[in-house]
């Protein structure tokens, strides 16, 4: 096959030979997906922004675990460390104004990103989604009587939400997602629904977007709820970085998400954006810095701080919040919806690529869980490989292989255990007997060795903001040399 040598108009700015074949490619991709065309400026972005990874020859497709930052947004925020002097914003200090000034803008900028009310809702800072989601779970009035009810695919963070609530008499209740596509099955939705006890707390969790399937949720499942005497909390970690989430359209209590997920920098903050209504209800079980109005030793009293100051434990991670504002402003000035446009398109071409690789002797190389085509999903996409005779390729072999040719994706079970479970067809009695012969704690190497079936993890390929075509071809490459003749 003849080789071309050229600078790849998707690739950025690093020379390298590329297949007629490969040109092809994505000439019928421009063809399938003409809408990609429109989102040209996220090449830009990447060409300016992001060119260390066409530098490095580095094909990243884990935008589920994280995001990645462009460097203005990394100057941007030294220069305003740079030129100010903050300090902490528990006192009344120039220092200290000035930091209060900061976060109070910040929080301001989040409602307004979202598009939510300050009327109707409050942010709370958190050290990331998992943190926001401790704090409904640890807070909300579970006790006897109450329910829990959350799909199969949620996220351990939201898992252990069961913890506080076992721990106080409260009812768990899973919804089952149904394989292949890892959906609910709506028809008997209402039946869970009804579990609400009158008059009582009932707390419902779910992912607008699973991030082991990239199956999404419908959102009109929040007012669904809430109709039947449900609090709604909704787990938008995986889905606000590709998708508009607009809380004057929808109005769950509880929205739990990290902003290294959307936007790359910096780690370590997150938020709980709370309807202020819901969050009255909300008792946190111990008391901080920071968290109360007044408290007492010789009294042994304090009173909690009101709003969301009484869910930010100690000092903020105060320094970051300017970088918040600058993720956002990037958010705002590419449009969501480009964003959400690319990963679609990008998203749509692997999908149709990967199902259509067979071996010679018929066997499809592939598994996938999750939805087939692009109809309510996101940008990622969980499979396994298998060989010519059907046999499970393990999921490590293809995470060395992709190492090697320097390809950042996932493989596990993205510590969403039910969706795993449920995908990978792993029954209870297998879960519960090798818990039971445990000695001590369950690895999960031990797990995987009592398990008696081909593999109990898959290799998830996700595409966000940074994502372009050459990447997707990169991996489509890597698969391709796992099919066999």
């Amino acid at each position: 096959m003849e080789l071309i040598r050229e600078v790849h108009p998707a690739g950025g700015a690093w020379s390298r030979s590329v297949s007629a074949g490969v040109l092809a490619d994505e000439a019928r991709f421009q063809t399938a997906w003409p809408e990609y065309a429109s989102t040209r400026v996220l090449d830009e972005f990447r060409a300016r922004e992001l060119s260390r990874l066409d530098r490095a020859r580095h094909v990243y497709l884990d935008s589920t675990g994280g995001g990645l930052y462009g460097e203005s947004q990394v100057r941007r925020h030294a220069e305003i460390l740079l030129a100010n002097t903050f300090g902490n914003p528990h006192s009344s200090n120039p220092a200290s104004l000035a930091t209060t000034e900061r976060v109070e803008s910040a929080r301001r900028r989040v409602l307004d990103f979202f598009q939510a009310s300050p009327d109707e809702y409050e942010v709370a800072f958190t050290a990331n989604a998992s943190h926001a989601l401790k704090l409904v779970g640890e807070s909300y009035p579970f006790s006897p009587g109450a329910e829990f009810l959350l799909t199969f695919d949620n996220h351990n963070s939201v898992n252990g939400i069961r913890e506080f609530d076992r721990a106080r008499g409260a009812h768990t209740t899973y919804i089952p997602v149904q394989p292949p596509e890892m959906r609910v099955d709506e028809s008997s939705l209402d039946r869970f629904f009804d579990r609400a006890r009158p008059d009582g707390n009932n707390l419902f969790a779910y992912p607008a977007q699973s991030n082991f399937s990239g199956a999404q949720h419908p959102l009109d499942w929040i007012a669904r709820a809430q109709a039947r005497g449900w609090d709604v909390l909704l787990d938008a970690a995986a889905f606000v970085p590709t998708n508009r989430l607009d809380l004057s359209r929808w109005h769950p209590d509880f929205v739990a998400l990290s902003f290294y997920k959307m936007f790359g920098y910096p780690t370590g903050v997150g938020a709980l954006i709370a309807r202020k209504e819901t969050l009255r209800k909300l008792h946190r079980p111990w008391f901080a810095g920071g968290t109360i109005a007044v408290a007492s030793v010789q009294a042994d009293r304090y009173t909690p701080a009101q709003g969301a100051a009484a869910f930010e434990d100690g000092t903020l991670n105060y320094l970051s919040l300017p970088a918040v504002e600058i993720g956002l402003d990037l958010l705002d000035s590419i449009g969501i919806e480009t964003i959400h446009r690319r990963v679609h398109c990008l998203t749509g071409w692997l999908l149709e690529k990967l199902q259509a690789l067979r071996h010679g002797s018929g066997v499809p190389l592939i598994d996938l869980y999750g939805p087939r085509t692009m109809w309510n999903r996101g940008g990622t996409v969980a499979f396994n490989f298998r060989d010519a005779r059907g046999r499970l390729i393990d999921h490590r072999e293809v995470e060395e292989v992709a190492n090697h040719r320097r390809i950042s994706l996932r493989t596990g079970c993205f510590c969403n255990p039910g969706a795993g479970e449920l995908a990978l067809g792993i029954t209870r009695n297998e879960l519960v007997t090798c818990f039971r012969g445990a000695k001590d704690v369950l690895t999960y190497e031990e797990l995987r060795n009592c398990i008696h079936r081909e593999g109990t993890g898959a290799v998830r390929v996700s595409v966000g903001m940074a994502s372009n075509f050459a990447d997707v071809e990169a991996f489509l490459r890597l698969a391709e040399d796992f099919v066999e003749d």
